[in-house]
């Protein structure tokens, strides 16, 4: 078994009614790394492409059937992902025209060197960088933060600027981050762990109604409640298939990814502190069939839109969650983004050592970022599967930590032959907010599915209501 189709097949064990049937690989070459990086690529891009050829083509599914003058021929379409794309939208997916993509790191991001080994902050959101900067007690000059993080011990420097609010993580090794206890905790969670909710109303989505098969997720509406970067990817994705994605930021909120992420996505502001938006609020909730968020465990809670009131408000919604370290342990509630759990797991340790390095080596690309959204879109797709034939919402929780298991069960493993061209663009120029640019042809087709979605749109430009 390739590391490909060991990697597909651990992902599909946790996809209900989701299996490998119809899928074509295009698989050649892959990302230098210490881990199967493109592998991993390929496996979560197919894992969600197939449960959208579920959608389309399962014959036991409510509304799956054949639609007049469709494409549609009963049973699974087949589906084709090549490695190469998988591998490019894993990281930028866009190449502007006469205008630059907006800087995706601030400039105190990154890893310095400690006095007992290295640490690495997150400051690209404001609040992160203060915390950090007043730990510290300098300005933002990288020269200064460096002079001074060398006089602290890595987890010390750890625990003061997570305790003032801030985004840090000393680098483990893979041993002694299997043996600790926030190591064991995630290895003993499910790659996606499953819940199920409460019985939706019967006029909804799943309630078993033909859908053009070429926007397979056509009618369906997601509430988009992430951040920078799994979740955005989830997302894009399921845009990509016809659904009518709502992004809700607070106001003055922007992220350098957005160019890139929010292909086919409607984007709002409210800010949930005013009772006006506060109602706003509810009403989207109330409308939408797909809640997906990142925001820590209880956070929601603390805004007054905990779990039990989503479901009050909208009665079988599916509701998709992300986590950084997990949903146990001692780490739980950390916040968290790709590369921290990269150091904290003992991936840039792996990376270092493999690459004979003397600081530390992430991975080639955001890899766990995508591979949790991709995966976070499958379990959405697979959700909505199983409230058509049921009218009972679910949950899933997946998280960072528990991703990054995937490869570190496998070092050393994964083709890393050079691709040989540049992956092909789209042959259309997609006008953007910002100017107009190229994007990448998507990493996956599904037999009678068109992958067209409107061009990526800046934050805070719709109104907040459903079409």
């Amino acid at each position: 078994m390739s590391v490909e189709t060991d990697l597909l097949t651990e992902m599909l064990a946790v996809l209900p009614g989701v299996d490998a049937d119809g899928l074509s690989l295009q698989a050649t070459g892959g990302l230098p790394s210490a881990f199967p990086v493109s592998e991993l690529a390929t496996a979560a891009v197919s894992a969600a492409a197939l449960a959208a050829a579920r959608i389309v083509g399962s014959p036991d599914i409510p509304g799956s059937a054949h639609v007049p003058g469709s494409l549609h021929v009963p049973g699974s379409p087949r589906v084709t992902v090549d490695r190469q794309l998988a591998s490019a939208w894993f990281g930028t997916t866009l190449e502007p025209i006469g205008w630059e993509l907006p800087s995706v790191w601030d400039a105190i991001a990154g890893d310095y060197r400690s006095s007992d080994g290295w640490i690495r902050l997150h400051t690209n959101a404001p609040h992160h960088r203060a915390a950090a900067l007043s730990v510290l007690g300098v300005d933002a000059d990288r020269d200064a933060v460096a002079s001074v993080v060398e006089t602290w011990r890595g987890a010390d420097l750890e625990a003061a600027v997570v305790s003032a609010g801030g985004c840090a993580a000393v680098m483990n090794s893979p041993e002694d981050w299997v043996a600790s206890e926030p190591g064991i905790a995630v290895s003993q969670q499910p790659l996606i762990a499953w819940a199920d909710l409460s019985t939706g109303r019967a006029d909804a989505w799943g309630g078993g109604h033909p859908h053009p098969v070429d926007h397979p997720l056509a009618g369906v509406r997601v509430l988009d409640l992430t951040r920078v970067l799994a979740g955005p990817v989830a997302t894009r994705f399921l845009a990509l298939l016809g659904a009518d994605v709502l992004r809700v930021d607070p106001p003055g909120w922007d992220e350098g990814v957005i160019p890139d992420v929010n292909l086919g996505k409607r984007t709002t502001r409210l800010n949930l502190h005013i009772p006006g938006d506060r109602r706003t609020f509810s009403e989207l909730v109330h409308g939408a069939d797909v809640v997906v968020h990142g925001y820590r465990p209880g956070a929601l809670d603390k805004l007054g839109f905990g779990a039990d009131e989503r479901q009050r408000l909208r009665p079988g919604l599916i509701d998709i969650s992300l986590d950084a370290y997990g949903w146990s342990g001692p780490l739980a509630e950390r916040r968290g983004f790709d590369s921290l759990v990269q150091m904290s797991s003992g991936i840039a340790h792996t990376g270092m050592t493999w690459s004979g390095a003397d600081t530390p080596v992430p991975l080639p690309v955001q890899a766990l970022d995508h591979a949790t959204g991709y995966l976070m879109a499958a379990a959405t797709l697979s959700a909505l599967a199983h409230r058509r034939q049921s009218s009972v919402g679910r949950s899933a929780r997946l998280s960072l930590a528990r991703t990054a298991q995937l490869l570190l069960e496998r070092p050393g493993e994964g083709d890393h032959t050079p691709f040989v061209g540049r992956a092909p663009e789209h042959p259309d120029t997609e006008h953007t907010t910002w100017g107009p640019a190229r994007r990448l042809r998507p990493p996956f087709a599904i037999d009678g599915v068109s992958l067209e979605a409107s061009p990526a749109r800046a934050l805070g430009l719709d109104r907040p209501v459903w079409r």
